[in-house]
């Protein structure tokens, strides 16, 4: 097995190489980079990158005013100096061809410098730890509290399928899967956050205002406080489709003939299903793990971070693209994408835990 995980961990590399590759060439083309943007708002055409850039233009101000022609490659660059457009292109790196500003950006990485952020003047390592306590708080309960629901509810379906139980818990799993989270986090803001009718959560943010001042266990009562209804809002979510495949992975596990093998062996009904099926039956949920956990960690929780006022990665991320912080873009991207491929290593592992029958080291890449 050590010889699959090093193989594995060496495959880490390529993989990172290949996306960040892909994503490199797909931002390349794409218009509204950072120079067009200060382009656009030194001529007063965009102004939605805020505050952030105010000393910077001011800075170009008087270059701009003294220069009534010349023109550039960048849309909306009329009116401004070749000079003043050079100078904005040294400022963001752009004064480089694409494959040395690629192949810097991955000697960077390899270090784990992640750059600094074109419009919050901070390192995108600071950016990222800072959002983690809100990601990973929404994404260790959503996932532990999906998973605890999924499975057992999944498995008592599979149980006692096609009975009353069956059919009322079918049809609320399909109306939790009908209602999208965003949807529900509203409904709970209106009903529980002083909206419309009580009054009994936070509105926004992980910790009250007087957090420092709180006794230990008062800042761990707070902590749920805050949390409680965002989790909620993602299980919601989240649990319906895990649900429905844990009882039809059961379902097919159940009708196959090992399981009448062992009941005939005079085996009861617990021996067999959590002795035999269960570990046939969780592969599948195991394999999906690493997708679930890195949506629900980063990406998945975006609209519930924003209705509740969270400043987690999922909205750092999401800020990125919208103001083309590229820095940000590609280092989000990179945490995202290693942590995705470390779990991918890790559910292998489960795999050969729950059924050792399973042998990773037979199999040729």
């Amino acid at each position: 097995m050590s010889h699959y995980i090093l193989r594995r961990l060496l495959l880490i590399v390529p993989t990172l190489l290949g996306i960040l590759l892909l994503n490199f060439a797909i931002i390349q083309a794409a218009p509204g980079g950072p120079v067009e943007r200060m382009v656009g708002q030194l001529r007063g055409l965009d102004t939605s990158t805020g505050s952030q850039f105010a000393g910077s233009s001011a800075d170009f101000a008087g270059s701009s005013n003294a220069s009534t022609g010349g023109s550039d490659s960048y849309r909306g660059s009329q009116g401004l100096p070749p000079e003043l457009i050079e100078r904005i292109e040294k400022m963001y790196g752009f004064d480089k061809p694409p494959t040395e500003r690629f192949w810097l950006m991955l000697s960077n990485y390899a270090t784990f410098e992640l750059g600094e952020s074109y419009y919050k003047d901070r390192p995108v390592g600071e950016l990222i730890v800072d959002r983690l306590p809100v990601s990973i708080s929404l994404g260790l309960w959503s996932t532990l509290l999906t998973y605890l629901i999924s499975i057992p509810l999944g498995i008592r379906k599979a149980v006692k399928h096609g009975t009353p139980f069956d059919v009322w818990s079918s049809s609320a799993i399909i109306l939790g899967y009908a209602i999208p989270s965003f949807l529900f986090a509203i409904l709970l803001v209106v009903i529980f956050c002083g909206g419309s009718y009580l009054d009994w959560f936070p509105l926004r943010g992980l910790t009250s205002d007087n957090w420092d001042a709180l006794s230990w266990p008062a800042k761990i009562a707070d902590y749920l406080w805050h949390i409680t209804l965002p989790t909620i809002a993602i299980v919601i979510g989240n649990f319906a489709t895990l649900a429905m495949l844990t009882k039809n992975s059961f379902l097919d596990e159940i009708s196959k003939q090992y399981v009448q093998t062992a009941r005939a062996k005079g085996l009861t009904e617990k021996q067999v299903l959590y002795g035999h099926v269960f570990r046939n039956a969780m592969l599948i949920i195991i394999a999906g793990f690493p997708a679930a956990f890195v949506s629900m960690f980063f990406t998945g929780v975006l609209l519930i971070e924003f209705i509740f006022s969270l400043d987690g990665l999922g909205l750092l991320g999401f800020e990125s693209v919208i103001n083309r912080d590229y820095p940000v873009v590609f280092g989000t991207l990179f945490v995202f994408t290693l942590i995705s491929l470390v779990l991918k290593i890790v559910s292998d592992l489960t795999y050969v835990l729950i059924d050792p029958r399973i042998d990773f080291e037979r199999r040729d890449f």
